[in-house]
């Protein structure tokens, strides 16, 4: 935290409200403006995270994103509008926080985070918000907050459920801790597949910039050794608790990580060239099959609301159906089963080649990979 400056006419009217608060007052004021946030990701968490940093009057907030502006984030990503599609997040992000507070300094990093780069990135920062939606970038996230000593602003979303906490503060646990190990890769669906209620990262995200103030401040008792759950659906609230472990591999008693590791290796990451199954078949070749009128079955093993939105037409047996319905199935003919983006399809290949059906593939990359390289005029979702 850089040594605390004067708040000029301008700024002390801007935060007026927050002058107003015991606990913050003209003193606490000068300490947001001194202090500096990490904010990883500017997408359904960065968003709410980033805007209330800013209007808050954070001094200076960094953004990390190496991604654009796709139409599908418009419905959750707040701080991106919809003549952003197509640009920089962390452009246009920037833009948006200029305008929200120009008294503040945004810093931009239009990169991935990686192992070499991360602890760089993060050094010069009091606080890290993770924003993230993969787990080996929460994971790296984790490592170098704890390898730097700072806490970390934790937050997840899916579908109608969220959850937030604090780690690596004071001695408390950190997200190797409540997580181990990743889960099997597959198991959990991105929000890309399983969708996500667009309020969702804006409860969590402000939960998040809640604590990173609490934290700059030294004010309130922070999330630190609470996991705290949120249900959209029933509206509802409930902690775990989560103890430091002191086996834990990065902030235990003996640590066997003293630096970033391979994340992806770590988390059992492909590639974005990697077979997605041993049976796949590219969106080309399976063209040119049609093309050449092939016989064949096309499996779509989504929901009906996803096969409503865009179908290559074929058989609709959705994932969690397909163990009663196989037997509908021709064995004796070429099946081609696709889903949005491949991860489902290489579960339902794998079922019916251990059931028996000697001649099944799974389309790579879904009926996403097919609108992008063979029919751009399909709709995406």
């Amino acid at each position: 935290m850089r040594d605390s400056e004067p708040l000029t006419p301008q700024e002390l009217s801007r935060y007026a409200r927050h002058l107003s608060l015991r606990e913050i007052g003209v003193a606490g004021q000068q300490r947001l403006k001194a202090s500096s946030v990490l904010v990883v990701g500017t997408g359904g968490l960065g968003s709410p995270v980033a805007l209330y940093l800013a209007a808050a009057g954070v001094g200076r907030i960094g953004l990390v994103d190496f991604d654009r502006v796709d139409e599908t984030n418009l419905q959750r990503q707040i701080i991106h509008g919809t003549s952003d599609v197509g640009r920089s997040k962390v452009d246009s992000a920037a833009e948006s926080l200029a305008q929200v507070n120009p008294l503040i300094t945004v810093e931009r990093y239009e990169t991935a985070l990686s192992s070499t780069n991360a602890l760089d990135i993060a050094a010069d920062y009091d606080v890290v918000i993770d924003g993230t939606d993969n787990f080996a970038t929460r994971y790296l996230v984790n490592d170098v907050c704890v390898l730097l000593g700072k806490p970390n602003c934790y937050g997840s979303i899916f579908g109608f459920e969220g959850q937030a906490s604090v780690f690596s503060w004071q001695d408390g646990p950190c997200y190797r801790c409540l997580y181990p190990k990743p889960p099997p890769v597959g198991m959990i669906p991105n929000c890309a597949e399983g969708g996500v209620l667009g309020v969702l990262p804006g409860i969590v995200g402000t939960i998040q910039a809640t604590e990173a103030i609490k934290l700059l401040l030294e004010i309130g008792d922070s999330l630190s050794g609470r996991l705290l759950l949120f249900d959209a659906l029933e509206m509802s609230f409930r902690q775990l608790t989560v103890k430091r472990d002191s086996a834990c591999p990065v902030c235990g008693d003996s640590p066997t990580i003293t630096e970033p590791v391979d994340y992806e290796q770590f988390c059992g990451v492909a590639s974005p060239n990697s077979p997605q199954s041993d049976f796949d078949i590219q969106p080309a070749e399976l063209k040119q099959r049609i093309d050449s009128g092939d016989r064949m079955m096309i499996l779509d093993v989504r929901e009906p609301d996803e096969f409503a939105i865009c179908n290559l037409g074929g058989v609709l047996i959705p994932l969690g159906n397909l163990a009663q319905q196989h037997t509908d199935l021709p064995r004796t003919e070429t099946i081609i089963v696709h889903c949005k983006s491949g991860r489902r399809s290489a579960q339902a290949v794998e079922q019916l080649r251990a059931l028996g059906f000697p001649d099944v593939w799974n389309l790579n990359g879904g009926i996403l990979r097919w609108a992008k390289e063979i029919d751009p005029s399909m709709p995406s979702y």
